[in-house]
């Protein structure tokens, strides 16, 4: 199995690749800026395939096609996980914030994918994981402009998916939830007996990610109750908004690999 895993020198895209890596003949493309972060990781599992860019330049995604072209000539499967998250309300942020938020959680993955999709087509069965968040089901104050962009890859996963089955690709999503990370350690959660359950590992998300990949699933939420509030959404948004409104602001929710902003 040939996998690229993006946003994969931290966090949850660090963890997918160790996950991988234990698949008997997998071999890996680590994607991410940190050239010195991905080479250690190679090292650390054995070998890969290092390819340092920023996923918002605009030749990346063919930099990258042309790289596992080259070197692999096929693609088993693309984990879409870079991303990052800006809090701010939009009265005071404005669009600029949404604009960056939907240039690198959903623009990027796009375009990777449209580069990648002859690749994944050619090597099918082949699949695609888009690493979303709980956030693309349910919106907060304060970050508003990141679940636009999770919203958005969402819609376009599930649409996706019954375009490319024809083809033998399946398109999964993996929904985290809080997920300590080294951008976002969930310290506040984590300190209280009655929130910690509500915090999960990255290593729980890369399991997750390879179900919702060669696995099969259509998606997979993480910690696994997380679906309860995107029903809940959906049964009683009067409900869920009122829930909300008092301090759906005070935590940041978990985003996916290199390129967050504090990286």
């Amino acid at each position: 199995m040939i996998a690229l895993v993006t946003g994969a020198s931290s966090g949850i895209g660090a963890a997918t690749a160790r996950r991988i890596a234990r698949e008997p003949g997998a071999e890996l493309v680590l994607v991410a800026r940190r050239e010195d972060r991905l080479q250690a990781l190679a090292g650390e599992i054995g070998g890969a395939t290092v390819i340092a860019v920023d996923l918002l330049d605009a030749d990346a995604p063919a930099r990258i096609a042309a790289v596992v072209e080259e070197r692999h000539g096929r693609l088993d499967l693309l984990v879409n996980n870079a991303g990052a998250a800006w809090r701010g309300r939009f009265g005071d942020a404005g669009w600029d914030n949404v604009r960056r938020h939907m240039e690198l959680n959903f623009d990027a993955t796009v375009r990777l994918t449209e580069a990648l999709l002859p690749l994944l087509r050619r090597s099918a069965p082949s699949s695609i994981v888009n690493v979303a968040s709980t956030a693309s089901r349910v919106a907060r104050a304060n970050s508003g402009a990141y679940s636009a962009s999770k919203f958005a890859l969402a819609g376009w996963s599930d649409a996706l998916h019954l375009e490319e089955r024809a083809h033998g690709v399946h398109v999964g999503m993996v929904l985290p939830g809080f997920v300590s990370t080294e951008g976002f350690p969930q310290a506040e959660l984590r300190a209280r007996p009655l929130t910690r359950w509500m915090v999960s590992k990255p290593e729980k998300v890369a399991d997750a990610i390879l179900d919702a990949g060669p696995g099969g699933a259509a998606e997979r939420y993480v910690p696994r109750p997380y679906w309860l509030a995107a029903a809940l959404r959906i049964l009683a948004p009067r409900l869920v908004r009122r829930m909300l409104a008092g301090g759906g602001a005070a935590i940041t929710p978990a985003t996916a690999g290199d390129q967050s902003p504090d990286k």
